[in-house]
């Protein structure tokens, strides 16, 4: 029987979602939308179509994702340890050099809101097929707006036309025109040995440098020199933007990658989360808060910090996250 893993990638600090989001607790980790974590309902939701579980994050990570699991009741699972984040391809790559070569990877972020059932199920399983066939498989999400906060795939059915970066907002809505541009969700589907192919053609020193570093590995704890002589690059770059064997799969599940809180708000809104007459929220206490004079505004309060901000300036508070790293800020840790 192949086996079909789930490769779950818990590395990322989640710098737009500071101050509730932290490197000692990321996004993914934190108790915000359920009784469950981000990266648990990521656990919970993809079981169903996998018979196996591989884990790849840092070293601050380890513990939060072990104790997720715990929780979770879940023992069998390969945890790897990464001793420096070196981006997504390095990061797949250690999860395709762990198990068998025909294995098919189920590979997603940890830290995205999905609705399951009929059209995630429809989605899921046509990636498994493609995959099988020899083909590297992303999940394009139909969009809902004109969003400047994701990547966008240019296609052709299930054929990939183009992979476009984060556009403006003119862009975005010219995609959203031609009506034929998916957002890119950062999920992808292949055989182990298919992608461990390609990243060898396309990215040589990729591949040469991950091998290395797994050779040497202890226990799936990955050796800090040697990481670090692997070049820091995604998948996309590395493998997505130049292989041949490219195919997207459309997606119409309901689905948020939780990168803003703008994203935030959305989810927590349509959950019940109250907003006052002019659309702000309070997230994080439960003080009374008034909001005077403005509209479509968030206050994200914490014990050591609070954070003040439109909706639609979400993107920018990775400004702030950025200057308080400059300043080697407690407030961050």
């Amino acid at each position: 029987m192949q086996q079909i893993i789930h490769v779950l990638l818990t590395g990322g600090v989640g710098s737009r979602l500071w101050p509730l989001s932290r490197q000692s607790r990321p996004k993914q980790y934190l108790q915000l939308f359920s009784n469950n974590s981000l990266f648990e309902l990521a656990v919970q939701r993809n079981s169903a179509f996998s018979n196996g579980l591989v884990v790849v994050g840092n070293q601050q990570n380890t513990e939060l994702s072990e104790a997720s699991l715990k929780k979770l009741n879940v023992l069998d699972y390969t945890n790897i340890v990464e001793s420096t984040p070196r981006n997504t391809a390095p990061a797949i790559a250690f999860a395709a050099f762990a198990v068998a070569p025909e294995s098919i990877l189920l590979i997603t972020p940890a830290d995205h809101i999905i609705k399951e059932g009929e059209e995630y199920t429809k989605s899921i399983e046509r990636a498994i097929e493609l995959a099988k066939e020899g083909s590297i498989v992303t999940f394009g999400i139909e969009p809902s707006k004109p969003e400047t906060g994701y990547g966008y795939i240019e296609h052709d059915a299930e054929k990939v036309l183009s992979f476009r970066e984060k556009p403006n907002k003119e862009d975005a809505c010219n995609f959203i025109e031609a009506g034929n541009f998916l957002w890119n969700s950062g999920m992808f589907c292949v055989q182990a040995g298919v992608y461990l192919e390609e990243l060898k053609k396309y990215a040589p020193e990729v591949y040469n440098k991950s091998l290395e570093a797994w050779q040497v590995s202890e226990n799936a704890l990955l050796d800090l020199n040697a990481s670090l002589a692997i070049p820091s690059v995604s998948i996309d770059y590395a493998v997505m933007e130049h292989s041949e064997k490219i195919k997207v799969v459309k997606s119409c599940f309901e689905w948020n990658d939780m990168g803003s809180f703008e994203a935030v708000y959305d989810h927590l809104k349509e959950n019940g989360q109250p907003v006052d007459e002019a659309g702000n929220m309070v997230i994080g206490s439960d003080k009374y808060t008034a909001f005077v004079g403005l509209e479509n505004s968030i206050l994200v309060c914490t014990p050591d910090a609070n954070l003040v901000l439109t909706k639609e300036a979400s993107q920018k508070v990775k400004e702030v996250y950025q200057i308080l790293e400059d300043a080697s800020s407690p407030l961050i840790k």
